[in-house]
Parts: C-alpha cells; sequence; structure tokens
C-alpha cells in the first residue's frame, strides 16, 4: 500500500481516543474537539515536515493504560523531536535507545527510594499497562522543535482527560515541574491525589526531585486505598 495512503489512514484514525476513552468521554458527557490538532499535522504532513512519535503511536499512552485501570497520571511534556525516540509516552523512549537523562534521574530516584528500579529498559509500556497514564501535554513535535506543537489544540483534550479522571476520583498525580504543575488548577484535589516537585531533567533535579520519594509514596497511597501498587 503506498506510503502516503498509509499515514493518510494512520491521521484519520487520531480522530478518536482509543481503548476505553472515548466510550468514558461520552458517557460522562465530556466532548473532546480533535479536529484543531489534526487538521495542523495534516498541514505539516502535506508541508513535509518529519514529525513524532510515529502517527501510531501519538495515542500510546492511552492504549496501553486504559481509563479504567488508571491510578497514576505523570504528566511530560513534549515528545522527545530527535529522530527514532519518541514511542508516544511521558519521558519514554524506544526500545534500545539510550536513556535519557531525565530517565535516568527517575531511575536514581526509585532505586533510592525503594531500592531498587525493577524495569530499567527505557519504553516504561510495563508501567503503562500497570495502570500509569504517561501523558504529554502536548501528543506531537515537529522534528528539532521543542515546543513547537505546544498550541496545536492538544491541551483541550489534556483537560478533558483530567476532568474525566476528576470523575473518577483516587487518581495520583505526579507533576514534576513547572509545565506539569499548571495542570494542578485543573485536578479536584477532594477527590483525588497530588505530589510535587522540580522536574527530573539533570539541570533542575536537585531542586527537589532526587529525594521526593514519590514512588514509595505513590505505592502506599495505592495499598491503602487497596490497589496494587506500582512496579516501579
Amino acid at each position: 500500500m503506498d506510503k502516503i495512503l498509509i499515514k493518510m489512514q494512520q491521521i484519520k484514525a487520531l480522530n478518536k481516543i482509543p481503548n476505553d476513552w472515548d466510550y468514558e468521554f461520552s458517557k460522562n458527557g465530556i466532548s473532546y474537539n480533535l479536529s484543531e490538532p489534526i487538521n495542523k499535522i495534516l498541514s505539516f504532513h502535506k508541508a513535509g515536515i518529519e514529525m513524532y512519535p510515529a502517527f501510531q503511536d501519538i495515542y500510546k499512552a492511552f492504549e496501553l493504560c486504559s481509563f479504567s485501570n488508571t491510578k497514576v497520571v505523570i504528566f511530560g511534556q513534549d515528545p522527545y523531536h530527535q529522530p527514532g525516540l519518541a514511542n508516544g509516552l511521558a519521558f519514554a523512549v524506544n526500545k534500545g535507545k539510550k536513556i535519557p537523562g531525565s530517565l535516568k534521574n527517575i531511575y536514581k530516584e526509585i532505586n533510592d527510594d525503594i531500592g531498587e528500579c525493577v524495569y530499567g529498559v527505557g519504553n516504561l509500556e510495563q508501567w503503562a499497562t500497570q495502570g500509569v497514564l504517561l501523558l504529554n501535554s502536548s501528543l506531537s513535535v515537529n522534528k528539532s522543535e521543542a515546543g513547537s506543537h505546544k498550541g496545536i489544540g492538544w491541551g483541550i483534550l489534556i483537560d478533558s482527560v483530567i476532568h474525566l479522571l476528576n470523575i473518577k476520583g483516587g487518581v495520583i498525580f505526579l507533576l514534576w515541574g513547572k509545565d506539569a504543575q499548571e495542570k494542578e488548577k485543573n485536578i479536584d484535589q477532594n477527590v483525588n491525589y497530588i505530589f510535587k516537585s522540580s522536574h527530573p531533567s539533570p539541570l533542575s533535579s536537585y531542586r527537589g526531585f532526587l529525594g521526593c520519594k514519590h514512588f514509595s509514596l505513590t505505592n502506599e497511597l495505592l495499598i491503602k486505598n487497596k490497589k496494587q501498587p506500582i512496579l516501579w
């Protein structure tokens, strides 16, 4: 099949959030309009601009972590804008790729906090399938242009996701860094939990991320609420 046709079909598939998310949005009367970001992506594609992650991976966070299974939310910023890295999960990289500095610090904190890091690979799919929604604030990015899709409309979807999780309740939000903490105003803290720290980037991890103990604190809350803890 023609590669251009395949990509156009993949773009068309972006009109619907996968897994049980679309059903839950509809059931709870929450609309999410994806026309703006999809139209922008389509215009970039027609202009020959390379984007990450691959179109079929843009909703990977939702594919691997269903609404019904979501227990923890970790917000990232952009997908990695270098070739071959982004896989659709915040902070994660494709299998076989070098572990980025932020993820190295995440693993370091897990080891210091819990005593061991069960999964040392970079794709983080094992976290997602356990109920950790690894959600970037922008679900796509142009090659070599950090923040290039920040204003194309993904924020409307992210706000709708938070609204839906407020209805669910009992969700633990890990807000690392200024961009993630901008989401705090939309999170209902009467029914959810929030842990905050600096970003795990090597440039800011020493300001509070290292030593935050968010991973043990998260598991303690999950156990308290009779939920399965995460194997970090």
